[in-house]
């Protein structure tokens, strides 16, 4: 049994519905981020990476970077994870993309990333990943 491909408006459709549902989370999780701070225990969950080795991931401090961002405090966002403030951007570019792809604008599409800039990212995250668990070498550490 061969089943026939989607129509065009359909797909049009369930992307439309994608972005609108990942836009009305993202909004939703930045305005609690924002409002119920991080800096305060209970509010939110402990890294697991951390709970269970002690080590800095290289994602841990981003919840006080957003909620540093969202009060206008760059430098705060930046002592809290400075791979966090430089990446999002990034994310925020590929979220315009995605719109304007979908309103048939000619935008960005991550698959025109080359493949180089992929494992530069990799090899970067990796690398602060290590440099922000050496010890004496503090600057990294989100606390």
């Amino acid at each position: 049994m061969t089943q026939r491909p989607a129509p065009a408006g359909e797909i049009r459709r369930r992307g439309a519905l994608s972005f609108a549902a990942v836009t009305v989370a993202g909004l939703a999780a930045t305005a609690v981020v924002a409002t119920v701070s991080p800096e305060e225990s209970g509010h939110y969950p402990t890294c697991p990476f951390l709970a269970v080795t002690g080590l800095y991931c290289p994602g841990c401090g981003s919840l006080r970077t957003v909620h540093a961002l969202a009060q206008g405090d760059v430098a705060t966002a930046w002592d809290r994870n400075p791979l966090a403030v430089l990446l999002l951007p990034l994310v925020l570019v590929a979220w315009a993309a995605w719109g304007l792809r979908l309103l048939g604008r000619r935008a960005w599409h991550p698959s025109r990333v080359p493949a180089r800039w992929i494992w530069a990212l990799l090899v970067v995250v990796l690398a602060y990943w290590v440099a922000r668990n050496v010890p004496g070498w503090t600057w990294l550490s989100p606390s």
